[in-house]
């Protein structure tokens, strides 16, 4: 069983986030009592009572304190049997990492650390309103090493123009000109690698309509960005992770052998999860359960002992498209027959058969031993082309 809490406060918004958060921290407390509620309501969610992953989420799950982790911990270990080699994550912002910290979590048994880093560059940083210092990105690493916690992966924000991220900079006279196009991202990558950290996670910078960026775009305050911008930086990261000899398994996700994300991918492989907290979606392998993405709903629903959630039923359609979505991001694709065991175990639909010898002529996808498959050439497109495979039934369009 796979397991997912999310923490739903930040000390401060991102310019880039659209997850679902709070900054008022007064009610962190009973917020995380509430979760602990909502645990003991889902308890008998899927039948296997073994947690073989659990993913701390957010938001900033490492605002918690040693008492709402104990609370946490002893709920999980009250209900659920956790598996001796559980992978247990929690997500950490650099300006949280002390020895201290690092030392409470570890004997609350968190085993991996998620550090959002997102840039180690300081221009940058400023510019999403990032709370950390590049300092902050650089020892946070460090700290963690030292402190035994091995399993570690941090997240890279690529696609970040130096004209948006400088200009306030060079208006001030801090710097006297504008770095190369792809130097910040080349400095990160290379600081990034000399870390040895076994696991990185990196994505594109995009702009969600609700968020500053959003707003700022809508205004016209931010210059639009050429598609070929950050295409070239997935290309360089591409090429500098294999290099140093870390996997692409997943599009954003690259790993040294033996160091996957075990959580993520069972995202990725279509497996049954419990989702915690608000916002957070669960799956049970036919239905999809989506908290209310609001704190004080959330709080009210939970404390008159209902769940405060929306059930959406999926069909056949639902769950071969987000088979082909969430497969084709990854390393191991999407097998034939567990598109066929959605499927009812019936012929495979013509329209998905005529996309697919379309685009395996076009060399988007191609076949290998009964999986379908992306060229990590085309993986920057895997959405696109996964779309471009989706069953639609009749009448829908």
């Amino acid at each position: 069983m796979h397991l997912y809490i999310h923490v739903p406060f930040c000390r401060r918004a991102c310019h880039y986030c659209d997850f679902h958060f709070s900054t008022q921290l007064s009610r962190k407390a009973e917020m995380t009592a509430a979760m602990v509620r909502e645990i003991e309501l889902r308890a008998d969610f899927l039948p296997n009572r073994t947690l073989e992953t659990v993913y701390f989420g957010g938001g900033t799950p490492s605002l918690l304190n040693i008492n709402e982790l104990h609370d946490i911990f002893d709920t999980l270990h009250r209900l659920y049997a956790i598996s001796p080699n559980a992978e247990i994550t929690l997500e950490a912002n650099p300006d949280d990492i002390t020895p201290d910290r690092l030392k409470i979590w570890e004997k609350a048994g968190i085993n991996r650390l998620s550090l959002g880093i997102q840039t180690f560059d300081p221009f940058a940083l400023a510019f999403m309103n990032r709370i950390h210092t590049a300092d902050h990105a650089l020892s946070c690493v460090k700290l963690a090493q030292d402190a035994g916690f091995s399993s570690l992966t941090i997240d890279l924000m690529y696609g970040i123009p130096p004209d948006w991220a400088y200009q306030k900079a060079i208006k001030k006279g801090i710097v006297d000109r504008m770095p190369a196009l792809h130097q910040v991202w080349e400095n990160d990558l290379e600081i990034a690698l000399n870390l040895q950290v076994p696991h990185i996670s990196s994505y594109c910078l995009t702009i969600e309509e609700k968020t500053v960026f959003g707003n700022w775009t809508e205004k016209k305050k931010l210059p639009p960005v050429d598609d070929a911008f950050p295409a070239a930086q997935f290309d360089l990261l591409q090429k500098g992770m294999k290099q140093a000899g870390y996997e692409q398994y997943e599009v954003s996700n690259f790993a040294l052998p033996g160091q996957y994300a075990r959580h993520n991918t069972a995202y990725w492989q279509g497996k049954p999860y419990l989702g915690i907290g608000p916002s957070a979606h669960s799956y049970d392998g036919s239905s999809r359960y989506i908290n209310v993405p609001n704190n004080i709903q959330y709080l009210k629903a939970i404390q008159s002992e209902t769940l405060p959630q929306e059930i959406e039923e999926l069909t056949p359609f639902d769950r071969f498209n987000e088979l082909l979505l969430t497969g084709l991001r990854t390393q191991w694709g999407v097998s034939l027959h567990a598109l066929k065991q959605v499927w009812e175990n019936k012929q495979l639909p013509k329209d998905f058969e005529e996309q697919l010898q379309r685009n395996l002529k076009l060399g988007h996808v191609f076949m290998e031993k009964n999986a379908l498959k992306i060229p990590t050439d085309q993986w920057l497109f895997a959405d696109r082309i996964a779309a471009d495979l989706f069953v639609i039934p009749e009448g829908s369009l």
